[in-house]
């Protein structure tokens, strides 16, 4: 029996067809109002993902992200829009502004950081799911350590091309993605957007699976929760549940014994070549927080400088350096940490 015979509540009123689905009904609403969600990631999986679950009336979201919004966004970023290009604003911001429009009942919390090990402590804090709209394992398998360390499930998924896949991890009861990928991918090993591309329906089909498998854990259909990892090729019209039963026990998997070098910073990189852009991320171990306006006035005399309260930016000899109030910084125009290093060096200083 569900509940959806009852009469609606006026604050749930807008989520009337939702609540007629009998999976999740008029209780399992409820629990989605009072719930609490981060989303690592606002580019093509979290922007999907953000929008769904405004939409479907989660009660405060929390967005995690460290870039800005691009014009080769928009192909697949679908909250965004000329504008916000012009504006350079971080995706964060830019998300928060959009989702508001759509559902001001939502409560949104923005986090314009790279989530690394020294801040995710904080970020998960309070959280009853983390949702995977990263680019890269570095940051997944960080996710994966604190998801072990304090039992908050999480979802992940990955797209590359017109393929894509997901796996859900309910801690303790699964399996983690460290029993599926013992190690990150070595650099170089396989594609990346950069060159095999992206197609949007294949963002759209993933994050509208990772988003509902979100709402059955918090709605508490924890029997419907998938147990596989589900890939999809819509090019190849094809779609596979691998199930994970074959694995070695995954009570002996490290995460499930404790260990969470990622968590505990041990196995943290500190610079990031960028999924699908000619870029490279920089950040600092001990960086202090840098003065927007003395690097702007610093810059006027080298070329075009963009500034809005939350970064600067400057196009100069055919590279682009944009600087965050934290001192993370993103140097566009190569690939080569080194050389990122040295226009660091060069136009904001050691």
């Amino acid at each position: 029996m569900t509940d959806t015979a009852q009469p609606v509540p006026r604050h749930l009123a807008r989520y009337a067809r939702q609540i007629q689905f009998p999976g999740i009904g008029l209780d399992g609403q409820e629990k989605l109002h009072a719930a609490r969600v981060l989303i690592v990631g606002c580019g093509a999986l979290g922007s999907v993902i953000a929008e769904t679950l405004t939409r479907a009336g989660i009660g405060r979201l929390r967005l995690a992200d460290r870039d800005f919004v691009e014009l080769n966004n928009l192909q697949r970023q679908v909250l965004y829009d000329e504008h916000d290009v012009a504006r350079r604003l971080p995706k964060a911001v830019a998300a928060a502004e959009k989702l508001k429009a759509i559902n001001s009942a939502v409560h949104f919390e923005t986090e314009v950081i790279d989530v690394n090990w020294r801040n995710i402590e904080r970020l998960v804090e309070g959280v009853d799911v983390i949702l995977d709209g990263t680019d890269n394992f570095e940051t997944r398998f960080l996710i994966n350590d604190i998801s072990l360390r304090h039992s908050i499930p999480w979802i992940y998924g990955g797209c590359l091309g017109a393929t894509g896949q997901t796996l859900t991890i309910v801690p303790p009861h699964t399996p983690c993605l460290r029993c599926l990928y013992p190690e990150p991918p070595p650099a170089g090993a396989g594609e990346t957007c950069d060159t095999a591309g992206i197609t949007a329906s294949i963002i759209l089909t993933i994050a509208a699976v990772q988003s509902l498998e979100a709402i059955k854990i918090l709605a508490e259909r924890h029997d419907a929760v998938s147990p596989y990892l589900q890939v999809f090729d819509l090019w190849e019209n094809r779609c596979r549940q691998i199930g994970l039963q074959n694995l070695a026990p995954f009570e002996n998997c490290p995460c499930h014994q404790g260990e969470h070098p990622w968590a505990d910073g041990r196995r943290a990189a500190q610079d990031a070549v960028l999924c699908g852009r000619n870029a490279v991320q920089l950040r600092f171990p001990n960086a202090t927080a840098v003065s927007l306006d003395e690097l702007e006035s610093k810059w006027r005399p080298l070329g075009n400088v963009i500034r809005n309260p939350f970064l600067v930016r400057l196009e100069t000899d055919g590279h682009q350096i944009t600087v965050f109030a934290d001192g993370r910084a993103i140097v566009e125009g190569t690939q080569d940490p080194a050389q990122a290093k040295t226009l660091y060096a060069r136009f904001v200083g050691n």
